[in-house]
């Protein structure tokens, strides 16, 4: 448990630096220079990610149950991933999604966290999906507040709405069918 929350606290700890200290992310971007400063960011982002990932994959192997959901909740879960391909696709294809919402991906991080909330009860699943929920409900916040920095991607377009819509679903059915068991070695529906 105590890897899967280093792993947290470094992944989400480097990603909450532009909404807890914006005026040092920028003053580091300024004093490293920007690709330095991306690379700083992305090994500890890369690090993180790897410690939460085994982290949590060791927490799997002797699980704190902290209830039992339901059945439906994974019916439930499956629902509410819907969308979260399409909104994490539109964040870099821009069009009425990306406008409406601002910032899908962490539109898509919510209901992604949400989803595994309902449909797992283990310590390291509220661990995990707690912290993400909570972390991306902080940065939506904090976007009234912030100035909002460009991600690189595909020009603006009506049709990229169709294009993340039909990618992400595919994507999904991708997951639901073969990759989640295959990556995480678990059915997203248990028999």
């Amino acid at each position: 448990m105590i890897l899967l929350v280093v792993g947290l606290v470094a992944f989400l700890g480097i990603h909450s630096i532009s909404i807890v200290a914006p005026t040092f992310r920028d003053g580091m971007a300024a004093r490293l220079g920007a690709l330095p400063w991306r690379g700083l960011y992305s090994l500890i982002s890369i690090a993180g990610f790897a410690l939460l990932i085994a982290g949590y994959g060791a927490a799997r192997h002797t699980p704190v149950v902290l209830y039992h959901p339901p059945f439906w909740t994974h019916y439930a879960a499956a629902v509410l991933m819907l969308p979260v391909f399409p909104l994490l696709l539109a964040t870099y294809f821009p069009g009425r999604i990306k406008a409406t919402l601002r910032h899908p991906m962490l539109v898509g991080t919510m209901l992604w966290a949400l989803a595994h909330l309902i449909s797992n009860g283990t310590l390291a699943d509220g661990v995990l999906f707690g912290g993400f929920l909570l972390w991306a409900a902080a940065d939506r916040i904090s976007f009234r507040h912030r100035a909002v920095r460009p991600l690189q991607g595909a020009p603006t377009a009506r049709r990229n709405d169709v294009v993340v819509v039909l990618a992400g679903l595919a994507i999904y059915a991708i997951f639901m069918l073969w990759l989640h068991q295959t990556l995480m070695g678990v059915k997203p529906f248990p028999l």
